[in-house]
């Protein structure tokens, strides 16, 4: 590993990790703050994307472009919303029915093109990795850094309001929070637009900064962002007890997994060895899922979790079956079924078990006072 390129490519992995922060800040507000699974992010961010390069694209000034592209997340995050609050579809699945929606949308907006680019030779643009490295006041670091500190500065405020307060008491205790005559499901439909519109205005800005947008931009975003949420928390969490703290361990969390990946990349890992490597974390996935199924079927206690990674593994294979029978039009469809399948069970197991793991700590250390 050479220390000189390392180096040189530093400030494009800090970069993207601001970005990427945007994004994990919308996660850690469905994921943490109103305890929602949701997956609708994988592809909302694209949305964002697609919307805010179309407008520059027409000539539109990028930031009232990035203002649509908020908005258009934020109608996604509505679409989740009444999926689950008002036909009453679970969470995981009420996401997944959106995020493949989305898919089709988003070639939609791009005027049916897989990517579109917009150039900052060609257009005006708020973001360029091209000036990443420049000493100038074009560098994108200090004006994603700007956007973050407003960003955290308005949520702090805003859920230490009244409305912002039932929010947080919705995602800790639903029943306690009906209870106290807050309405929760237009709660959960709000925080769910709020964390889209985020997760979109980083798509927005995202797709300035690559100077591009890809109708697959968004593959493995919900991923990134639980690695940023639990990395912060983990190196952080002891430290930062202030809620504006938290979102900066957030962000904190996304640099470093930016980072860590440009170290990984130049310690020489070699792009060819990538399929190999898919190839063992999908073995991987079905071989861990066989083991669930089966204590599934031996404990009652993990009944559960047996019927779920059977899903997941239905899922797995209907898509794998579906990329070889469906026509090509449709192919995006149902390989997101293979995609999102196990990734969709990883994240809701983890969820569970982590939330399962503290309502003990907590009964514990009630039981001992």
């Amino acid at each position: 590993m050479n220390p000189l390129t390392l180096l040189n490519s530093l400030p494009g992995a800090l970069a993207q990790g601001l970005i990427w922060g945007i994004m994990a800040i919308g996660v850690a507000i469905t994921y943490k703050i109103l305890d929602y699974a949701d997956l609708t992010v994988d592809n909302s961010l694209c949305t964002g994307g697609a919307v805010a390069a179309v407008c520059i694209i027409g000539g539109m000034n990028p930031l009232l472009a990035l203002l649509c592209a908020v908005l258009a997340g934020a109608l996604a995050g509505l679409c989740t919303g009444l999926l689950h609050t008002v036909l009453g579809i679970p969470a995981i699945l009420s996401g997944i029915l959106t995020q493949l929606a989305l898919y089709s949308v988003n070639l939609r907006i791009m005027t049916g093109k897989a990517n579109q680019p917009i150039g900052v030779d060609k257009y005006d643009l708020l973001v360029s990795q091209r000036y990443v490295r420049d000493l100038a006041l074009n560098n994108p670091i200090p004006l994603v850094i700007l956007f973050l500190a407003v960003l955290i500065g308005l949520l702090y405020w805003f859920f230490g309001t009244e409305y912002g307060s039932s929010l947080r008491a919705t995602g800790a205790n639903q029943n306690m929070a009906r209870a106290q005559g807050i309405d929760t499901k237009s709660g959960i439909t709000f925080g769910l637009m709020l964390a889209n519109g985020l997760v979109a205005m980083a798509g927005g800005l995202l797709a300035q900064y690559q100077g591009a947008v890809d109708v697959n931009m968004g593959r493995g975003a919900i991923v990134i962002g639980l690695a940023a949420v639990i990395i912060g928390e983990v190196l952080l969490g002891r430290v930062f007890r202030n809620f504006a703290l938290k979102l900066v361990s957030v962000v904190i969390g996304a640099v470093i997994y930016y980072v860590v990946i440009q170290i990984v990349l130049q310690l020489g890992l070699n792009t060819n060895d990538l399929k190999l490597l898919t190839a063992l974390v999908v073995a991987l996935s079905i071989t861990s899922l066989l083991v669930i199924i089966i204590a599934g079927a031996k404990e009652r206690s993990c009944r559960s979790y047996g019927v779920c990674a059977g899903i997941a593994l239905a899922m797995m294979l209907v898509g794998a079956l579906g990329m070889r029978l469906v026509p090509a039009a449709y192919f995006g469809v149902v390989e997101r079924f293979s995609v999102f399948a196990a990734t969709g069970f990883n994240a809701a197991l983890g969820l569970h078990l982590f939330f399962e793991k503290n309502e003990t700590t907590n009964h514990t250390n009630a039981t001992n006072q």
